[in-house]
């Protein structure tokens, strides 16, 4: 099996490197440091056609493949981190659920904008009691007339202080089946951002309240039953989770291999010393080793959704060597590396964020171990017999 890239796609990598190096390195930092969108690089990105990538030209989108996708927001990543994020909303995040399955006046009212970087799609899914087993969520769109009217709450949304539209999942009726989704814009009357939370990724994410907010009909993107295309959908998501993970676990390993290489202490270049050696020795296997997974998933897709199996795997693989080369990186540039002033800080608490996000790496294993033994292994106690049972 060829791993290497194609050259075509080698050429894109490399352009797409040399403008990251050229008008993003200078000032990762204060990126990496900043609040708020990135709305000047979202515009510039959009310039250089890397949002939408995979969204195909009838759309509006640029008509490329996964494999673009995921090769863009790497080498964007692996010079400034921050900006990634951009790519990931423009490309991997709920603007690819949506451009999936919305219709043409919903692509019309709210695509263009996304892909011009003049504006930011959040999705709501997480709720206080419905975190990881998202399926117990309980935000209700209820019908009335030719409206619906939605109740309840989300919580740690990404980018939801900044949104001006929301792909909220609701509930339209008991069950999985009841499940769908919805476009809810910013000012609608109704609902309500609330005050933001700031993390330790240095984001800031506002809880979102519905209280008998009145949606049309032409807002629900997924009604009833659209569960399962909303999480076939997710799993692009956590792999553009895994492409920056795997790649910001890269640049903090290529910050402390430039360090170790000129500082000296005991009157010897710290790179000599075989602890040290031994620690990039392993930073770079699970590197390499992830990069492989997520490029496995991603090839095997390509212009179609990945499969959850290899998401899961991809994801939890790239979590786990992306955060532990950026842990070992900080360790090994010690006080330096702990510094706002170096990226590597950044690097440690980003990686640990998507360990989370996106579906923990318990809830990866989980997914994993269903594939392996073909059969669904429930989280949930049993229900209780029933009387004369």
């Amino acid at each position: 099996m060829d791993f290497e890239l194609t050259q075509d796609q080698q050429i894109f990598y490399d352009s797409v490197k040399r403008f990251a190096v050229n008008e993003l390195a200078d000032g990762a930092v204060d990126r990496a440091n900043s609040d708020g969108y990135l709305w000047d690089i979202a515009a510039r990105l959009a310039e250089m056609g890397l949002l939408g990538i995979t969204i195909s030209e009838s759309k509006g989108g640029i008509g490329g493949s996964l494999t673009d996708a995921v090769l863009a927001i790497q080498a964007i990543a692996e010079v400034c981190p921050r900006s990634a994020d951009v790519v990931q909303a423009g490309n991997f995040g709920a603007i690819r659920t949506f451009a999936e399955y919305a219709n043409a006046d919903q692509l019309a009212r709210f695509l263009p904008d996304l892909l011009a970087g003049k504006g930011v799609m959040s999705v709501g899914m997480s709720e206080p009691d419905a975190g990881s087993s998202v399926t117990e969520l309980k935000t209700s769109a209820t019908p009335d007339g030719d409206d619906f009217l939605v109740n309840g709450s989300k919580v740690f949304g990404t980018n939801s202080g900044d949104a001006k539209v929301f792909l909220i999942y609701l509930r339209f009726g008991p069950g999985t089946e009841g499940i769908g989704s919805a476009l809810i814009e910013k000012g609608t009357a109704g609902f309500e951002i609330g005050p933001g939370y700031r993390y330790m990724n240095g984001e800031s994410w506002s809880p979102l309240y519905f209280d008998n907010c009145r949606i049309p009909k032409a807002n629900i993107l997924l009604g009833s039953g659209g569960f399962k295309k909303q999480i076939s959908g997710f799993n692009i998501e956590r792999l553009g989770n895994a492409a920056r993970a795997v790649a910001v676990g890269r640049k903090a390993f290529n910050e402390a291999r430039d360090h170790a290489k000129t500082r000296r202490q005991f009157g010897r270049d710290i790179c000599e010393f075989q602890g040290l050696q031994w620690k990039f020795a392993e930073m770079q296997m699970r590197l390499e080793a992830a990069q492989l997974l997520l490029m496995r998933a991603v090839t095997r897709a390509d212009n179609d959704l990945p499969s959850a199996q290899d998401s899961a795997l991809a994801k939890l693989a790239c979590n786990d060597a992306g955060f532990y080369a950026a842990n070992e990186a900080l360790q090994i540039m010690g006080a330096l590396g702990f510094s706002d002033d170096n990226i590597v800080q950044y690097c440690m608490r980003r990686t640990r964020g998507w360990m989370i996000a996106g579906g923990s790496t318990e809830i990866l294993k989980n997914r994993i171990a269903e594939g392996i033994f073909e059969r669904r292994f429930s989280q949930r106690p049993p229900k209780p017999a029933k009387d004369g049972a």
